[in-house]
């Protein structure tokens, strides 16, 4: 059969990533990104981009650490490169604080990051209110040049990005063999995905450049993440609330929360406000389907479902969804041959 050629759906970090490991997994296919938005005007955007994970409770713990474990190689080896700056990836340490002592003191991916270990008596000095905390070093992804940058990758290996909203999957079916769902939150109507529900996160972009170490509240939300150009300070968890508009009560709680971690943010200036939908689900939805229409195929792969937690496994389940674009590439050639006998 001529050069499959693949529709990705979406073009957040999920989206970007799986088109890039499509690209380079199957160098035959012809792989173009469809989306209504592209950076800076996506959910992933917003994000913070650090590299610490979030339980999905429908997802085996050991298929969760592997996509956190390829993540973080992969973008450890961008930070040790030259394109580092670009890509917007650079290590940071810091501290994750607990009021309580968790059940869980060592998590999955404590042998993932870099130097995990207790805090100890005289670091814990800073925290008055904290009983116990994990050091570690991880890394901080600044999502728009990161975007940009496998923007970029995707043109070099030939990826065409066009806008379009796709209201259906199913009428891509006379243009490509395959098509691939990283939709986020858009997963919700394009394929009536009841599982799925937003979280509204909103969270403040300031100027402190003096602050570079993270601080993370166990209960995830309060949290400062320091990046390139701005510390992200967060946050908000509001289940099934679509509102994009900022909250100016929240703004002022995000404020004093993170304040009283880093008493210094008193100065930061320039504070932005954003806001983002989470596309959260029990699981991320990464498998094949079959839509069929009159006889009709059309191979499906979704990517999608990935909350607070898609920069910590992006480049992991893009891979795997590259992996079944693969199936579904010997799939259609075992029957175009088929036909042809």
């Amino acid at each position: 059969m001529a050069a499959p050629k693949v529709a990705v759906v979406g073009a957040g970090v999920i989206g970007l990533s799986t088109a890039l490991c499509i690209a380079e997994t199957c160098p035959s296919c012809s792989v173009m990104v469809l989306s209504d938005q592209f950076s800076p005007n996506t959910t992933s955007d917003i994000a913070a981009g650090m590299l610490i994970p979030h339980t999905y409770p429908g997802t085996p713990m050991h298929v969760q650490k592997q996509w956190f474990k390829e993540t973080f190689t992969y973008l450890f080896a961008i930070s040790n490169s030259a394109e580092a700056s670009e890509a917007g990836i650079h290590l940071v340490s810091g501290w994750q604080v607990f009021k309580n002592t968790p059940k869980e003191e060592l998590p999955f991916w404590s042998d993932v990051v870099l130097g995990f270990r207790p805090m100890s008596e005289a670091e814990l000095q800073k925290f008055p209110q904290h009983r116990f905390g994990q050091a570690f070093t991880t890394l901080k992804c600044d999502c728009p040049p990161y975007l940009l940058w496998l923007e970029k990758r995707l043109k070099a290996t030939g990826v065409q990005m066009y806008t379009r909203k796709v209201a259906d999957l199913w009428e891509l079916h006379s243009e490509y063999n395959i098509v691939v769902n990283c939709a986020g939150i858009g997963a919700h109507q394009l394929v009536g995905d009841e599982k799925l529900f937003p979280v509204r996160g909103q969270v403040l972009k300031v100027h402190a450049p003096w602050v570079k170490n993270f601080i993370r509240d166990g209960d995830g939300l309060t949290y400062i993440y320091p990046g390139i150009h701005r510390v992200t300070l967060g946050g908000t968890r509001e289940k099934e609330s679509w509102s994009l508009s900022p909250d100016p009560g929240a703004t002022k709680g995000i404020f004093d929360r993170c304040c009283s971690l880093e008493p210094s943010l008193r100065g930061a200036q320039d504070i932005k406000v954003k806001v983002g939908l989470r596309p959260s689900r029990q699981c991320v939805r990464l498998q094949r389907e079959v839509l069929s229409q009159g006889g009709v195929k059309l191979p499906v792969v979704h990517n999608y479902g990935h909350g607070a937690g898609g920069f910590s496994v992006h480049r992991g389940t893009a891979k795997e969804a590259a992996r079944l674009v693969g199936e579904c590439i010997a799939a259609l050639q075992g029957s175009s041959l088929r036909a042809k006998l």
